[in-house]
Protein backbone atom coordinates (compact mmCIF):
# COMPACT_ATOMS: atom_id res chain seq x y z
CA UNK A 1 0.00 0.00 0.00
CA UNK A 2 2.73 2.76 0.98
CA UNK A 3 4.42 1.50 -2.11
CA UNK A 4 1.67 2.67 -4.27
CA UNK A 5 0.87 5.95 -2.55
CA UNK A 6 4.86 6.91 -2.81
CA UNK A 7 4.89 6.09 -6.15
CA UNK A 8 1.54 8.55 -7.00
CA UNK A 9 3.80 11.38 -4.68
CA UNK A 10 6.71 10.66 -7.09
CA UNK A 11 4.87 10.81 -10.06
CA UNK A 12 2.97 14.04 -9.21
CA UNK A 13 5.98 15.87 -8.40
CA UNK A 14 7.68 14.64 -11.62
CA UNK A 15 8.99 17.01 -14.22
CA UNK A 16 8.31 16.70 -18.34
CA UNK A 17 11.65 17.43 -18.73
CA UNK A 18 14.47 15.85 -16.84
CA UNK A 19 18.36 17.70 -18.39
CA UNK A 20 20.82 15.63 -19.62
CA UNK A 21 24.54 16.37 -17.62
CA UNK A 22 27.48 14.10 -17.25
CA UNK A 23 30.10 14.35 -14.36
CA UNK A 24 32.38 17.34 -14.70
CA UNK A 25 29.64 19.69 -16.43
CA UNK A 26 28.86 22.74 -14.51
CA UNK A 27 25.06 23.34 -13.45
CA UNK A 28 23.10 25.29 -11.17
CA UNK A 29 20.81 23.89 -8.37
CA UNK A 30 17.88 26.11 -7.40
CA UNK A 31 17.05 25.35 -3.99
CA UNK A 32 13.51 26.52 -2.24
CA UNK A 33 14.42 28.34 1.16
CA UNK A 34 11.38 28.90 3.81
CA UNK A 35 12.73 31.30 6.16
CA UNK A 36 9.72 32.05 8.64
CA UNK A 37 6.60 33.14 5.88
CA UNK A 38 9.14 34.24 3.45
CA UNK A 39 9.91 32.15 0.54
CA UNK A 40 13.48 32.38 -1.80
CA UNK A 41 15.52 30.65 -4.53
CA UNK A 42 18.96 29.76 -3.91
CA UNK A 43 21.28 29.44 -6.50
CA UNK A 44 24.07 27.31 -6.33
CA UNK A 45 26.98 26.86 -9.05
CA UNK A 46 28.98 24.27 -9.54
CA UNK A 47 31.02 21.46 -11.04
CA UNK A 48 29.16 17.73 -10.82
CA UNK A 49 31.77 15.05 -9.46
CA UNK A 50 29.37 12.30 -8.63
CA UNK A 51 25.92 10.44 -9.47
CA UNK A 52 24.72 7.85 -7.91
CA UNK A 53 21.17 5.74 -8.08
CA UNK A 54 18.88 5.65 -10.98
CA UNK A 55 16.00 7.43 -12.55
CA UNK A 56 13.77 9.45 -9.95
CA UNK A 57 15.58 8.77 -7.23
CA UNK A 58 18.59 9.76 -8.96
CA UNK A 59 21.20 11.78 -6.73
CA UNK A 60 24.58 14.09 -7.68
CA UNK A 61 26.98 16.36 -5.87
CA UNK A 62 27.94 19.48 -7.10
CA UNK A 63 31.15 21.33 -5.69
CA UNK A 64 32.58 24.99 -5.83
CA UNK A 65 35.28 26.69 -4.31
CA UNK A 66 34.47 29.70 -1.80
CA UNK A 67 36.75 31.55 -0.23
CA UNK A 68 39.64 28.62 -1.03
CA UNK A 69 37.32 26.15 0.96
CA UNK A 70 35.54 22.97 -1.14
CA UNK A 71 31.38 23.70 -0.71
CA UNK A 72 29.57 20.50 -1.56
CA UNK A 73 25.63 20.07 -2.11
Amino acid sequence: MSHKLLEAVEKSSLKSEVPHFEVGDTVDVHTKILEGDKERIQIFTGTVIARSGGGTREMFTVRRIVAGEGVER
